[in-house]
């Protein structure tokens, strides 16, 4: 069985973890096709629309968070930027990396 938790609940749920981890940070842009997103995610339509039209004028403020494990990213946050940059046509996002273990992805993966 699967269950859907609204994106900004589980962004909140899962913000504190990532931003814990003592590693080294870099912000740089990765293809969206590399980014794993393997938690299921409701997005909020309207808010994606929103967040196209700003990314599209402004570019994206503010990057995603992503885990790198074992040279994979793994994306659990920043779900509506995500997909307003698919719809978009965008083919890589700005993302704010920390590289992590295995057990740290577990945690997440929980």
């Amino acid at each position: 069985m699967s269950v859907f938790l609204p994106c900004d609940l589980y962004h909140t749920q899962i913000k504190a973890p990532v931003h814990s981890l003592k590693a080294m940070v870099k912000i740089q842009e990765i293809p969206l096709n590399q980014i794993r997103r393997p938690l299921p995610r409701q997005t909020d339509p309207q808010k994606v629309e929103a967040l196209m039209q700003s990314i599209a004028s402004e570019g994206l403020r503010e990057p995603i968070d992503v885990l790198e494990v074992d040279g994979q990213y793994y994306g659990f946050s920043g779900c509506h930027r995500f997909e307003a940059h698919q719809r978009l046509g965008k083919q890589t996002i700005k993302c704010r990396v920390r590289q992590a273990p295995r057990s740290v992805l577990q945690k997440h993966l929980a």
